[in-house]
């Protein structure tokens, strides 16, 4: 199947932008169209693989029949639509006034047609292809029933004050799509690969896993590696919102997109370009927008029937007074006024707005959320629980004692052991490879998560794994220390242990603290031993650790939990991938999270801090706080303004400086998240 990703201008409205998804998915053509609004692009997959290119113009055709003015870019330099529209805001406006010192017809009619050309046009192409209802509808309504009065200067002021509506709505949809865009747009575009004794600029994508790549000073960093040669310090901010910058230097791992402030620095390519931790997060964020919050979706739907409800009530004002009290013309203006107030914009346009600026602000601080929803959820969970190993812990084990049988040496031993782990990513056996230098695989290793691996070299089986996984087999081993244990057996033989430690990360403790005076339940859900995740969790303040659990048994763990509750569960490993899919939402630590629990949750953490669980849970919780005073205030506003052009209290032109006004103190207070700091 055949996919398109096209730029798109001059969407502004979600409301829009839904009936533009409905309705180009009824092509023949056409498999699926979503509208990506906060980076204003159109995703298209198509039916068959064909040349489209008269599709497309009836895609076009179609969208600007829907919303007057959007199209394909095809030309990077063309003048934005919000500068277009404060062009005739102006011309309209000084034919207004040129209207009202001379008085004359025409110099009114053509002020109103610079004004509102467009929307009356979409107005009456909608009622022709039988789409009745809509903001555009309302305008036009409004304003000829203001001309059928003779209220010629109240006519243009509407149209001109909605005009001068969608520019600010246009300008605040830009800023918080250009806050996200600035991270799309980080994607490094030349590596310096070393070859040969010289440096060959290389686009990222044909850099080979392996490679030596050269970062000078001042320079993005283009693919994920480890420093081999140099030492630098590393501008965080764009990844991590971090805004000290972190010393690096040999044996050390650095990401795509940080920016290396002074040293020359030789790095070894870890991952393909298409896998780094820079394009994953761009993925993450570009994706955040389609998917939309309960909330959002909700003044979606009532949008749909609000506008009809809108235009009963407004008939029902214009024609039932009049056969009891008289004063047809009057019951008419009044009811223009209700149709005018009753305007959905602020609502359609401010709610989206605030999502947009919580996925916006959380990106620049580290926290990437796959969309509006998730901050939702998140805002209503009573239970955080997380993974003991790099979540609340360091990760970084160090191999501390090794004891053996006698048949190895402690070297013999650890090679031994290493040449299985290799074939793991697990912390533990990251560890265990690091402290027996290099070695070679066996061939053939079959992993058992939860408990260890098993090597086949020729006729033999090795063993390596937890003191459940030797047990499970059936083999005896002897007592252990308050570390973490690796066994090595050989067939039936027990060869010897290998014990780590790592280290509680330094944030961990404030954040557990941090979440009680909230009133969260914490909960740690380890595989690891009792005695182990017990003296973590008591060191940390954690009230309730569950210990020696396998990657169904958290999940059990979750679902109980989440029976009395909705649960946050904060892992990184791929054995956490489970748990994040079934908890109410999940946060995965991205630095260091195995790609399958970053596909599996629903918050990406890019700083690995535990500090950042409670971080997003403030966004999340400001995210709403500010989604339901747009929609308390929008509503309340229109009620009041509804009730005083009801009784005679409000003229067309307050009408239309309340319906404005209202969209914008919206769309501005929306606007604080997306420019909080």
């Amino acid at each position: 199947m055949k996919r398109d990703v096209l730029p798109v201008e001059g969407i502004t409205c979600t409301n829009c932008a839904a009936k533009i998804e409905k309705s180009v998915t009824g092509e023949d053509s056409v498999a699926t169209c979503q509208i990506d609004f906060a980076t204003s692009r159109m995703i298209i997959e198509w039916n068959d693989s064909k040349d489209h290119a008269e599709a497309l113009r009836s895609i076009e055709a179609t969208m600007g029949r829907i919303e007057p003015g959007a199209h394909f870019v095809k030309d990077e330099t063309e003048v934005p639509m919000s500068s277009r529209l404060l062009w005739r805001f102006g011309v309209a406006f000084v034919l207004l006034l040129a209207g009202l010192y001379t008085d004359s017809l025409v110099v009114y009619v053509i002020a109103y047609a610079v004004a509102g050309y467009d929307v009356v046009y979409a107005a009456f192409r909608n009622i022709w292809h039988r789409e009745w209802f809509d903001e555009k509808f309302l305008m036009t309504i409004a304003t000829v029933g203001a001309i059928a009065i003779r209220e010629y200067p109240e006519a243009v002021a509407v149209m001109l004050f909605y005009q001068l509506g969608e520019y600010f709505q246009a300008r605040a949809v830009h800023a918080s799509r250009r806050s996200i865009q600035s991270l799309l747009n980080m994607k490094p575009t030349i590596a310096r690969v070393f070859e040969d004794g010289r440096e060959v600029e290389k686009r990222p994508e044909e850099v080979v896993v392996g490679s030596i790549i050269i970062v000078r000073a001042g320079e993005q960093v283009p693919m994920d590696g480890h420093v081999l040669r140099g030492s630098s310090s590393l501008d965080t901010a764009s990844l991590t919102g971090e805004s000290l910058p972190r010393p690096i230097g040999p044996e050390e791992d650095v990401l795509a997109g940080m920016v290396n402030l002074d040293g020359r620095l030789e790095v070894r390519v870890e991952r393909p370009a298409a896998e780094s931790s820079l394009q994953k997060m761009i993925a993450l964020v570009e994706q955040a927008s389609m998917n939309k919050a309960k909330t959002e979706q909700m003044i979606t739907r009532l949008a749909k029937v609000y506008t009809p409800v809108v235009v009963v009530l407004a008939a029902v004002v214009a024609f039932v007074p009049p056969l009891f009290v008289g004063n047809l013309e009057e019951w008419v203006y009044r009811a223009l006024i209700f149709l005018v107030i009753s305007c959905p914009c602020a609502l359609v346009i401010s709610i989206p707005l605030g999502y947009f600026g919580g996925i916006g602000a959380g990106s620049r601080r580290g926290i990437l959320v796959k969309g509006g929803e998730y901050l939702d959820v998140l805002a209503e969970v009573d239970t955080v629980v997380f993974d003991k190993t790099g979540t609340l812990t360091t990760g970084r084990f160090e191999v501390t004692d090794v004891a053996t049988n006698g048949e190895l040496t402690i070297d013999e031993l650890l090679r031994l052991a290493a040449r299985v782990e290799m074939a793991s990513t697990h912390p533990l056996a990251k560890a265990i490879v690091e402290h027996a230098g290099p070695v070679l695989p066996f061939t053939m290793i079959k992993e058992e998560p939860g408990y260890g691996l098993m090597a086949i070299d020729g006729e033999d089986r090795i063993y390596v794994g937890s003191a459940r996984y030797v047990q499970k087999l059936g083999y005896p081993i002897p007592a252990e220390t308050s570390g973490t244990i690796v066994h090595i057996v050989k067939n039936d033989r027990w060869l010897g242990r290998i014990e780590l430690r790592d280290q509680v990360k330094p944030d961990a403790k404030d954040t557990i603290q941090a979440l009680k005076r909230y009133g969260y339940q914490t909960v740690m859900l380890t595989g690891d031993r009792q005695k182990v995740a017990v003296a973590v969790g008591s060191a940390i303040g954690i009230d309730e650790v569950r210990s020696e659990l396998l990657p169904h048994q958290k999940v059990a763990e979750i679902e109980r939990l989440a029976e009395t509750g909705k649960v946050a569960f904060v892992g990184d490993g791929l054995n956490d991938a489970a748990a994040l899919a079934r908890a109410d939402v999940g946060l995965v630590m991205g630095g260091v999270g195995s790609d399958a629990a970053v596909t599996a949750a629903d918050l990406v953490l890019m700083n690995d801090a535990p500090r950042d669980v409670v971080e997003a849970i403030e966004l999340s919780r400001r995210t709403r706080r500010i989604v339901w005073q747009n929609i308390t205030f929008a509503f309340g506003m229109k009620a009041l303004f509804l009730l005083l052009g009801l009784f005679g209290l409000a003229s067309m032109w307050e009408a239309v400086f309340a319906d404005v006004g209202v969209a914008l103190l919206a769309i501005g207070n929306a606007a604080r998240l997306i420019h909080s700091k």
